[in-house]
């Protein structure tokens, strides 16, 4: 079954507003498809220091109209404004990427995962995405997506599986990542959020590139996290390691501790710098978890941004709880009043804040 362009009138968003950064157009790019709303995006990133898209948007862009048989305006690396119309109703089985950069491989997928909320065919959608980074900076690695916010759209119903065949890293990213999404037939659940609950155990994935083996950096990374957490929490801590083959030298960490509550709460992605001591990382890392575990905070400031959209779609009443809601957070409850008119609300309290969707 097939639907004609949509004939809605065209939804034009100022890409400058909020945060103004590459989430509004991700998105928007997801929801437009999602709602079958066509969307012209102006001042795309224009406060940032290289305003326009980026490789990862145009990307993205160009995989989501492919996937969906949709129609993009000419755009390029650079392009401040397009406009985009959502096709078809059932997408692709199968979409091949090449990334030429390390951009971040997670955040290519974000508006693809969101499009793909609205369909129950086919049963499987197979991304092949060759190139690109898995950790970098300002965005979320894939071990972190699978453990923490893909397990979280798993309890709402939609199901994501990675298999990371290959890591990437900056400058020379050379990922080599299966992303599996499974369109699904039943209602979507809320989530509910509120409280943190009891946690025993804390783990997670330290991943260094093999020439930093001789250091023991991944080793020196993971006994400072373990001994933190000891000493902050007096929780047993067991986090993995790897080193692997890329074509940049790198380090990432990220942690994660599920509660009794069905929360899962976590670090972030930490990166390892030059000249940043292994145990500074390991540390850091600890101390992120450890914040969110001591004020009983169920969603980490970058996990919220991650399940708004999501949350904003399901037309049931969800809340989560958030040691602070964020300039991104704000951006994507704001772009969801573009699209629907969903009712939602924020009530801050001394230590933390509720985003309470009705």
């Amino acid at each position: 079954m097939r639907r004609k362009m949509s004939s809605k009138e065209i939804l034009k968003i100022d890409g400058s507003f909020g945060e103004g950064g590459g989430s509004i157009l991700r998105i928007c790019a997801g929801y437009s498809v999602l709602f079958n709303q066509p969307i012209n995006i102006y001042n795309i990133r224009a406060n940032r220091s290289t305003p326009g898209l980026r490789l990862q948007h145009l990307l993205g862009l160009k995989t989501l109209a492919d996937l969906t048989n949709g129609k993009l305006s000419k755009c390029d690396v650079g392009t401040e404004e397009i406009t985009f119309i959502p096709g078809k109703e059932i997408p692709k089985q199968n979409i091949d990427i090449n990334i030429r950069t390390a951009a971040s491989v997670g955040l290519l997928l974000q508006p693809l995962q969101i499009a793909c909320l609205g369909y129950n065919k086919p049963k499987e959608i197979e991304i092949l995405l060759k190139g690109g980074g898995t950790i970098g900076k300002w965005a979320p690695d894939l071990n972190y997506l699978e453990n923490v916010t893909y397990n979280l759209f798993k309890s709402a119903g939609f199901r994501i599986e990675l298999d990371i065949q290959k890591y990437g890293f900056y400058p020379k990213g050379g990922a080599s990542t299966i992303c599996r999404m499974y369109p699904q037939n039943k209602k979507l659940k809320p989530l509910n959020l509120t409280k943190l609950g009891n946690v025993s155990f804390v783990t997670g994935k330290i991943v260094c590139t093999k020439n930093l083996s001789n250091a023991r950096v991944c080793e020196r990374i993971k006994n400072s996290a373990e001994a933190k957490i000891k000493q902050e929490l007096n929780l047993k801590a067991n986090i993995n390691y790897e080193y692997v083959d890329s074509l940049s030298t790198g380090v990432g960490v990220s942690l994660w501790a599920k509660s009794g509550t069905g929360a899962i709460i976590s670090s972030g992605t930490v990166l390892g710098e030059k000249g940043t001591p292994s145990e500074k990382v390991g540390q850091e890392a600890a101390e992120n978890i450890i914040t969110y575990i001591k004020n009983d905070i169920p969603v980490s400031k970058y996990l919220s941004d991650q399940l708004i959209p999501l949350l904003g779609y399901i037309n049931e009443p969800s809340k989560l709880k958030v040691l602070e809601v964020t300039s991104h957070a704000k951006t994507n409850l704001e772009l969801i009043g573009r699209f629907t008119s969903r009712e939602y609300e924020i009530k801050a309290h001394r230590n933390y804040s509720i985003i309470h969707f009705k």
